[in-house]
């Protein structure tokens, strides 16, 4: 489906009365045409380095994969002579940029300040509305539930996006009383297949990125006001996704460069 196609969707009958996937109660539809994923996140750079290559390897797969990106990452720098409006131009540039080295088909700002996200229902709507646009089998986001480490603290934006992110997919986009003004411009309430979080403490899926490893990097260069030494950047990702390869626990084979995912099914 294209993306005119589905902005110009609209409901010829009942969507409860035909059993269509995204009602209370109801199992989801079978999948026609392409799988579809819907990576959100918090700044640009953030679905780079969270879901990277598995987002690459599905596109490579024939996978439709979309980006809502929350913030423009307007506070993003430590250069005396930058401004937030200046920075906010350059990093969405930046972000197109990486997202069609990763093969998505769209970006989609909200352009929230940056530093400042809350789990409130401004951040969910935005979120909703975009499930119910682009009605994706796979959400894939941030963990909210990582908040610290022994490396470091979470960032407070990551975790607002991942607990919106969340509550959007269930039940708020699921059920068509939620946000009412959405089915009056043609957008049906979608029930999401599966989620993955990446960041998770305890993920429980490890996707072999040996394939588009290389593309993760090429997108990730793209965000030049992020990435202060791009020449040690390919090392640092290889160490990174070496390391996640190392904790697999599944029964396959055991991946050499990895991303990992908390995954979610959806049953309700």
């Amino acid at each position: 489906m294209t993306d005119k196609e589905r902005e110009e969707a609209q409901p010829s009958v009942d969507p409860e009365q035909a059993g269509e996937r995204g009602q209370p109660g109801s199992e989801p539809g079978p999948i026609e045409g392409p799988t579809t994923v819907l990576v959100v996140a918090a700044h640009p750079d953030d679905p780079e380095f969270g879901c990277g290559g598995t987002s690459a390897l599905w596109a490579s797969q024939g996978k439709e994969v979309y980006y809502v990106v929350a913030t423009s990452g307007d506070k993003g720098s430590s250069d005396p002579e930058m401004t937030s409006e200046k920075l906010v131009k350059l990093r969405e540039a930046e972000q197109r940029e990486a997202a069609c080295a990763i093969g998505v088909k769209k970006v989609f700002f909200l352009r929230l300040p940056d530093g400042e996200l809350q789990p409130n229902l401004v951040l969910r709507r935005a979120i909703v509305k975009a499930i119910r646009l682009v009605r994706p089998e796979i959400v894939v986001t941030h963990d909210p539930t990582n908040v610290y480490s022994d490396q470091g603290i979470n960032h407070p934006d990551h975790q607002a996006v991942g607990h919106a992110t969340l509550h959007a997919v269930y039940p708020t986009a699921r059920d068509r009383l939620n946000f009412p003004e959405h089915e009056r411009e043609g957008l049906r309430p979608h029930k999401v297949r599966e989620v993955y979080l990446w960041g998770a403490r305890e993920p429980n899926v490890w996707i072999d990125i040996s394939e588009s490893f290389d593309a993760k990097v090429r997108a990730l260069t793209c965000h030049r006001t992020q990435i202060q030494k791009p020449e040690e950047l390919a090392k640092r990702m290889r160490e990174r996704s070496e390391s996640l390869a190392e904790r697999y626990q599944g029964d396959g084979q055991v991946p050499k460069l990895a991303e990992a995912f908390r995954k979610i099914s959806m049953t309700r």
